[in-house]
């Protein structure tokens, strides 16, 4: 299937050779699950219960071909971005809008800055000029560790990058600047609590 850009451009993936693939992690604190699976499951178990309504928001693709092999098969074969995607989930928790970027590393000792996008910086500023909350929740998988980081903080590392500083946040610096999550069952990644304190 071939993916282009909104301005035309195709888009091609790296030639690089996959990596071994690491075996996964399957142990109770973990479960073999991404971060996005275990806030999918987190952003349900609130929703059911009526704490929040938040929502994956969906990749803005335009299909431009499809094929039918078959009668019961579609197989899309050109597809567009249509915009730059902003961030990856939003809703409204005690009549708040709020708006995250979720992201993981591997990386234990820094978040490299690369992961976040200019447009994402953009948006989540427009979202806290607005009053809403915005704010990024980041885990080191290496490390099983989970944290949330209001915008302004983020902001503040992301213009000293754009300064000539460092294209990281150390883990030292998101300890002192995020507030840590603990891993639970139910639900995975309790992180409305922490936005009593945002």
């Amino acid at each position: 299937m071939a993916i282009n850009y909104p301005n035309g451009k195709k888009f091609v993936p790296s030639n690089k050779m996959p990596a071994a693939k690491k075996k996964k992690d399957f142990s109770f604190s973990n479960r073999g699950k991404t971060l996005e699976d275990e806030l999918n499951e987190t952003n349900e178990y609130y929703l059911q219960l009526g704490l929040a309504l938040i929502h994956k928001k969906p990749v803005p693709v335009q299909i431009v071909k499809v094929e039918y092999p078959s009668r019961s098969a579609a197989v899309i074969r050109e597809a567009y971005f249509r915009t730059p995607s902003t961030t990856d989930y939003n809703g409204v928790w005690n009549g708040r809008y709020i708006d995250f970027e979720a992201k993981e590393t591997e990386n234990r000792t820094s978040f490299p800055l690369k992961n976040i996008h200019e447009h994402q910086i953009h948006h989540m500023s427009q979202v806290v000029k607005q009053n809403g909350i915005a704010f990024l929740i980041l885990r080191f998988s290496s490390l099983q560790r989970y944290f949330v980081m209001r915008f302004e903080s983020l902001e503040i590392f992301w213009d000293r990058m754009l300064a000539g500083g460092r294209k990281s946040i150390t883990l030292q610096e998101v300890e002192e600047t995020s507030f840590e999550i603990a891993p639970g069952a139910f639900p995975p990644i309790d992180y409305l609590p922490i936005l009593q304190k945002l």
